[in-house]
């Protein structure tokens, strides 16, 4: 499976932007997608995701400003975010798995990386 992020930029705080994650068709359904970040010197840390049954996880410090949804048709996750803060600020990483998982292993995968800057 390859995935393919898109959707990063500047945005000023308060405001809002639209992640896309395309995955290429796979012989095994894909039943998760979500979302990982990073800022400089942390570890990844999971944002958001959502899996195929509609069960949904959430970073605490998104928690209603973020929205995890996905076309099944087409197997693309987005992950819209409001209400942005600059500490929202990180490279955002697509993943997916064949596993119905609200955590992902080290065996999902993993796309690149689309980067968010909120700033003035």
């Amino acid at each position: 499976v390859q995935l393919q992020a898109s959707g990063g930029g500047l945005v000023q705080p308060g405001g809002s932007l639209s992640l896309s994650c395309a995955a290429t068709t796979s012989r095994f359904a894909i039943n998760a997608m979500g979302w990982f970040r990073q800022t400089p010197g942390k570890q990844r840390e999971l944002v958001a995701v959502l899996t195929s049954g509609g069960r949904t996880n959430y970073a605490d410090s998104v928690k209603g400003r973020f929205d995890i949804s996905r076309n099944f048709a087409q197997n693309i996750a987005y992950l819209q975010m409001n209400n942005l803060k600059p500490e929202d600020t990180a490279v955002y990483y697509c993943r997916a798995s064949h596993d119905y998982t609200l955590t992902f292993s080290e065996d999902d995968y993993w796309g690149q990386g689309t980067l968010v800057t909120v700033s003035s």
